[in-house]
C-alpha cells in the first residue's frame, strides 16, 4: 500500500467514525427530549467495575447523572461489574470491600435502592447465560475492532484474554437482561453500545420477527467535561491524583497540597500551557458551580498556595455532605449487604424471565 493509499484509508475510516458519531449524537438528543417528557417509559442500565474508591471524576462524570435520571422517575439500574475486574487483572483481592464501599458511595450521593436496583454481576447467572447466544451473533472480527479491548490489552501489557475479547459482549448481556433503552456514556463508549444494537437487531431478525425480544438501546452522550487529575492528567485511581469520595477532609488537604503547579506566581486558567495549575481551578469550578477563569483572577497573584487554599476548602465544603451520610450508612455494613443481596435478588427474577423469552424465541424450551 503506498502512503497516499494508507492516508485515504485512514480519511475514509476517520469519516465513518464522524458519521457515526454524528449519528448516535443525533439519537441521544432526540432519546433525552423524550426522555424529559416522559421518564417513565425509559429503563436505563449503568455501572462500575469494583477496582478500587470512586472519586470526584466518577461523581461529576457519571453518579451525578444517574441521581438525576432516578430522580425524574427513570427505571433506574447500576451493575456493579465484578466479572469485569478479570478481564485485565490476574487478582481479585479487595473486591468484596471495594464492592461494599461503591455502594455506600452510591448511597450516599443519593442513589435510593427503593428506586434504583443494584447489583453484582456475578450473582446473577442467567443474566450471563445470555451470553452463549450473543456470542453467535457476532464475529471474531468484530470484537477484534473494538477499540476499549485494544485499549485496555495495550494498557494491561498481558496477551489477550477470551474474557477481554468478549467484554463488549458481556456488557450486552448487562445492557439487554433488563430490557434497558438508554445508556448513559461517555463518547469512548458509543462502540460498546452500538455492538449492544447490534446484537439486539441481529437476535431480533434472527429469533423473534413477529415478537421482537430486545429493544436497540440509544446512548446518551454525557456532556460532562473530563475532569483532569490533581496533576492535570486525566483523574485516575492509577495515577495516584485523585480525591476520593470517601476520603477524609485531612486527607483531601494533605492530597491537594502535594499537587504539582508551577514556577509562576501569578495563578492563570491556561490547560495547554498550564494543565496543572488549570486541573486545581477546575476542580474548584466543578465543586463551587463557578467559572474556573473567575476563581484565577480572583487569586491573581497570591499564588499556588491561596490556589491549592481555596481548592482544599471547596472540595471539603463540598464533600462534607456526602461524607456525613456515607459515615452514618458505614455504620449498620449489615444494611448495606442487605441492600446489595435485595438488588442482586430482584436482577435474578428479571434475568431469569429475559433468559425464558430468549429459550422461547430460540425453540429451545423442552
Amino acid at each position: 500500500m503506498t502512503d497516499e493509499q494508507h492516508e485515504q484509508q485512514l480519511t475514509a475510516a476517520g469519516n465513518e467514525m464522524s458519521a457515526s458519531f454524528l449519528a448516535a449524537k443525533k439519537r441521544s438528543d432526540e432519546t433525552l427530549a423524550k426522555l424529559e417528557a416522559n421518564p417513565g417509559k425509559f429503563t436505563m442500565l449503568t455501572g462500575d467495575r469494583p477496582t478500587g474508591r470512586l472519586h470526584l471524576g466518577h461523581y461529576f462524570g457519571s453518579i451525578k447523572e444517574r441521581v438525576a435520571m432516578q430522580n425524574k422517575g427513570v427505571h433506574s439500574n447500576i451493575i456493579i461489574a465484578d466479572y469485569q475486574v478479570i478481564t485485565d487483572r490476574d487478582t481479585t483481592e479487595h473486591i468484596q470491600d471495594n464492592v461494599l464501599n461503591l455502594v455506600l458511595d452510591y448511597m450516599a450521593a443519593g442513589i435510593d435502592p427503593k428506586q434504583t436496583m443494584i447489583y453484582a454481576h456475578s450473582a446473577v447467572p442467567a443474566e450471563n447465560q445470555l451470553l452463549l447466544p450473543f456470542l453467535s451473533l457476532v464475529t471474531e472480527a468484530e470484537l477484534h475492532r473494538n477499540p476499549t479491548v485494544k485499549s485496555e490489552m495495550e494498557a494491561s501489557g498481558h496477551a489477550l484474554t477470551g474474557l477481554l475479547l468478549t467484554y463488549p459482549v458481556h456488557q450486552a448481556c448487562d445492557i439487554l437482561f433488563c430490557k434497558a433503552n438508554v445508556v448513559p456514556i461517555g463518547k469512548d463508549n458509543l462502540p460498546h453500545i452500538e455492538i449492544t444494537r447490534t446484537i439486539a437487531r441481529r437476535f431480533n431478525e434472527r429469533y423473534a420477527k413477529k415478537h421482537p425480544v430486545f429493544p436497540e438501546p440509544a446512548a446518551i452522550l454525557s456532556d460532562a467535561p473530563e475532569i483532569p487529575g490533581l496533576d492535570g492528567r486525566k483523574m485516575s485511581k492509577s495515577y495516584g491524583n485523585s480525591i476520593m469520595l470517601g476520603a477524609t477532609a485531612e486527607e483531601t488537604a494533605k492530597l491537594i497540597k502535594k499537587s504539582p503547579t508551577d514556577s509562576e506566581r501569578r495563578i492563570t486558567f491556561d490547560p495547554i500551557a498550564r494543565p496543572q495549575v488549570s486541573a486545581l481551578l477546575t476542580t474548584a469550578g466543578l465543586v463551587t458551580g463557578r467559572d474556573p477563569k473567575e476563581i484565577a483572577e480572583e487569586i491573581g497573584d497570591a499564588g499556588a498556595g491561596a490556589l491549592k487554599a481555596y481548592v482544599i476548602e471547596s472540595v471539603n465544603n463540598f464533600l462534607a455532605p456526602h461524607r456525613e451520610r456515607r459515615a452514618e450508612l458505614a455504620k449498620d455494613m449489615d444494611y448495606i449487604r442487605d441492600v446489595l443481596h435485595d438488588g442482586n435478588k430482584r436482577a435474578n427474577a428479571i434475568a431469569e424471565e429475559t433468559l425464558d423469552q430468549v429459550r422461547e424465541a430460540m425453540g429451545m424450551k423442552y
